[in-house]
């Protein structure tokens, strides 16, 4: 069990590598992309309500009930005529109709809230990857401290086995010592298993369904300059693309109120119909005409669709202030866990030191028979396998909360 996990077969070697293969697998950027793609394509329908339609139909028509009569000329004719065949063309463009232009106007607003919400997203899944890396370069850290840990405990099992033999330790220490081994063994299983997981959470961030390691040649403390350099700093809250994109959405819903009180207005069309028959003479006629449409009564549903834009206006009225209150407080506990973490790191590394001292002390007390009993031997051992273990994860948490209140902060375009 002294001998560390395998490397995984994938292994990240820069930075700029994650964010190439994050930006090329994701599939929340990729989600938000389409989000994009489906509003520029109402933007298009929009469009189409402003431009010329032009509709062609053609119907040909057999009879199967006819008459004939004979006319007074001696021949013969059948009616209704068996076989018809009758075609039309009709082109026809609006003239007036302010509600479509203002729909047109609310599509495109739209999708700036999209292409916001793809800000955000690049955002998000940055901080998740980077999160990702220095929970799998911490867990390989601890992983790395329990063998020390299970190393030392067999050097001192070793030891009160000597001892043992030379009279000057009973059998009990020799179990405690025992035990304090299998502690440590214990302490590497599931070590190892926090690794494996840990790996295949970067794994599944980077879109791959295996473990993903980070090779020695990544330098965490290297990571919050490389994000400052590929992510734009924000000089205001206000600036974040969530609080952009609900105060967008703040303008559509009340382009969407507009658009209803429109509905109410009459439009006006002009019509130009060329069409052709075997039917009657003549044979082809084309006519142009104005046709206007006036709404009178439809059972309401305009007055439903007001009230129901003017409770989403409300909606998202609402929705602005709580984002910008939960952004305040995300800015201001990212900033304080920068803080948190050093003071916390302090305190393990002298913690650390102490249990280190306190290790070799007992120790040696053990080795030259001064009183030191096994159960204090064993103690300061575990003590100071938890405070190495207290110190990593604090040392790699400190670099977590700088990328934390980076982020917090930025926005990461498609150059990073």
């Amino acid at each position: 069990m002294l001998v560390e996990l395998p490397r995984p077969q994938r292994e990240l070697g820069s930075w700029q590598e994650a964010l190439t293969q994050l930006r090329a697998r994701s599939t929340d950027l990729a989600t938000a992309y389409a989000e994009v793609l489906k509003a520029e394509a109402q933007s298009r329908i929009a469009l189409a309500a402003l431009l010329p339609t032009l509709t062609g139909t053609a119907t040909a028509t057999h009879q199967l009930i006819t008459s004939e009569t004979i006319t007074p000329s001696g021949s013969t004719t059948t009616s209704p005529t068996p076989n018809t065949l009758t075609g039309s063309v009709v082109l026809s463009q609006g003239l007036i109709d302010v509600k479509s232009w203002h729909d047109l106007g609310t599509a495109r607003a739209a999708e700036q809230v999209q292409r916001l919400g793809v800000q955000s997203v690049k955002r998000t899944m940055t901080l998740s990857m980077a999160t990702a890396v220095v929970t799998v370069v911490t867990a390989e850290r601890v992983a790395e401290i329990n063998r020390l840990s299970l190393r030392s405990a067999l050097e001192l099992l070793e030891l009160t086995k000597r001892k043992a033999a030379l009279g000057t330790a009973t059998g009990l220490d020799v179990v405690h010592a025992e035990q304090n081994v299998e502690n440590a063994r214990s302490s590497i299983v599931s070590g190892d298993e926090s690794l494996r997981q840990a790996r295949e959470a970067l794994g599944l961030v980077l879109g791959e369904p295996q473990e993903v390691g980070v090779a020695a040649g990544i330098k965490i403390d290297e990571l919050v300059t490389n994000l400052s350099q590929t992510c734009q700093q924000l000089n205001s809250l206000l600036e974040r693309p969530e609080l952009q994109a609900v105060k967008q959405q703040l303008k559509v819903n009340e382009r969407l109120i507009r658009s209803a009180e429109l509905a109410f207005m009459p439009t006006l069309r002009a019509q130009s119909t060329l069409g052709s028959s075997t039917i009657s003479y003549p044979h082809t006629t084309w006519n142009i005409s104005a046709v206007l449409s006036v709404p009178i009564w439809d059972g309401g549903a305009r007055y439903g669709t007001l009230r129901s834009a003017r409770a989403s206006r409300d909606e998202a009225a609402y929705a602005i202030e709580a984002k910008r209150r939960s952004i305040t407080i995300e800015v201001q506990q990212a900033s304080r866990s920068v803080q948190v973490a050093a003071q916390s790191l302090e305190v393990a590394r002298k913690s650390a030191d102490l249990a280190a001292r306190n290790n070799a002390m007992t120790r040696m007390s053990f080795q030259l028979g001064q009183g030191t009993t096994s159960f204090e031997l064993v103690a300061a051992s575990v003590a100071l396998q938890q405070a190495q273990v207290q110190m990593a994860v604090q040392e790699f948490g400190l670099v977590n909360a700088r990328l934390q209140a980076l982020l917090t902060m930025a926005r990461c375009s498609d150059a990073s």
